[in-house]
């Protein structure tokens, strides 16, 4: 059984940085995708960042310049790091791995609140 464990969100302040980090677990297959999302109250999930196995990466345009998502194999974690944070950016933040299979896991979520 696959388990997504993320870590690392919290309260910052505007212009502040967090890096969010979620680690896969259970697994022996590489996954092709792996990717954090987030849901604001009120609003639909919606994609931040994606990083494929091969290395390229897919932000949602909000994002672009401000976040950067990379992967490490080897620990099958991938991390977010958010720089330049807006209060736009408060959500929940969910971490999402596909394998090649096309069946995806979803993790708990990690509360951002970016607030003065």
């Amino acid at each position: 059984q696959v388990q997504l464990v993320e870590s690392g969100g919290g309260l910052v302040q505007p212009g502040g940085s967090l890096r969010l980090s979620c680690v896969a677990s259970g697994t022996r297959y590489m996954i092709h995708a792996m990717g954090w999302y987030r849901q604001a109250p009120g609003k639909q999930r919606e994609l931040v960042a994606v990083v494929f196995s091969g290395g390229r990466t897919n932000y949602a345009d909000s994002m672009k310049g401000r976040f950067t998502i990379s992967r490490d194999n080897a620990k099958n974690t991938v991390y977010l790091q958010m720089n330049s944070l807006k209060p736009e950016d408060t959500a929940v933040y969910y971490c999402n791995v596909v394998f090649a299979s096309l069946r995806d896991y979803w993790g708990q979520g990690t509360q951002v609140t970016v607030s003065s």
